[in-house]
Order: structure tokens, then C-alpha cells, then sequence
């Protein structure tokens, strides 16, 4: 499989909308959030990614085909993986890990990986790629339920 990652530029954020609905769907088995009267989950953020210039929306493609996405941030001090998706055809096949590892290289410095408490599977996979990528420190902070990951992506 060939992986691209490529930055979403505007005229596809209709493609990265629908895929968001996708990932919402996939995770509402861990999160209570419940569509709107239009059917819809809607992120609400999204716009935030074409505008803002400490947001970065990327898309994964598999041999030319929608694989995923990433929505990264930077914040103040770090980046911050702000959503990560890999669909699940493509799952357990090493794209996901590939992709992350790939994105870290792109954005050296300090990072930040939270999962939700309930998201075990999200706690397994992050804690084992970035534990193939770097050391880690993983602490619980007073405004999140669940464990972060701290690490350094040195961009070689």
C-alpha cells in the first residue's frame, strides 16, 4: 500500500466534512455526542482548520484512494493531535502508524496525544506508535478524562 499524506486545501473541505462525519459515527461508541436534527454530527471546528494559521488539516490517501485524515494544532508551547482517522478497511495495516510517524517528522518539536478514558483502543495504538517514535511521558491533566502522551519530535 501507498500511503500520501497531503495537506487539505480549501476547494476539499467539503471531502474532509464528510469524512468527519464518518469519524464522528465511528467514535460515537465513546463519546455521548448524538447527531443534530439534520442528521449530522458537524464539527464544529472545521472551518477554524481553512482559516486559522496554527491549524493543519491533512488527508491520507492509499494508492490514490481517501484513506483518513489528520487535524493538527499548534498550540502555545506544542502541537496537539487534534483528530486522527484512519477508516477501517485501512486499520491494523500500518497506515495509521506510518501517517502519525510522518506528521511528527513534518511538525518537530513538542507534542501532545490525548485519548478519552473510554477509548481504550485509541490508548493502545498511540501509546505503541509513539513509543516506536520517541519516549514518552504520559500524565493526566486537571481538564481532560483520560492520559496524554508527551513527547519530542526531533524532525530527522
Amino acid at each position: 500500500m501507498n500511503l500520501v499524506i497531503e495537506k487539505a486545501e480549501l476547494e476539499k473541505k467539503s471531502v474532509l466534512r464528510r469524512l468527519m462525519e464518518l469519524y464522528k459515527y465511528d467514535f460515537s461508541e465513546f463519546d455521548p455526542e448524538d447527531v443534530n436534527e439534520h442528521g449530522l454530527y458537524e464539527y464544529m471546528y472545521l472551518d477554524h482548520y481553512f482559516t486559522d494559521a496554527d491549524r493543519f488539516p491533512f488527508f491520507f490517501k492509499v494508492d490514490g484512494r481517501y484513506a483518513g485524515f489528520a487535524l493538527i494544532r499548534k498550540m502555545e508551547a506544542h502541537y496537539s493531535m487534534a483528530e486522527f482517522f484512519v477508516m477501517k478497511k485501512y486499520r491494523k495495516s500500518g497506515i495509521g502508524k506510518q501517517a502519525a510517524q510522518e506528521l511528527f517528522q513534518r511538525f518537530p518539536g513538542t507534542w501532545e496525544v490525548a485519548e478519552m478514558e473510554e477509548n481504550v483502543p485509541a490508548q493502545h495504538f498511540w501509546r505503541k506508535v509513539i513509543g516506536a517514535y520517541a519516549a514518552y511521558e504520559e500524565i493526566r491533566k486537571p481538564d481532560w478524562d483520560g492520559p496524554v502522551q508527551l513527547f519530542y519530535a526531533s524532525g530527522d
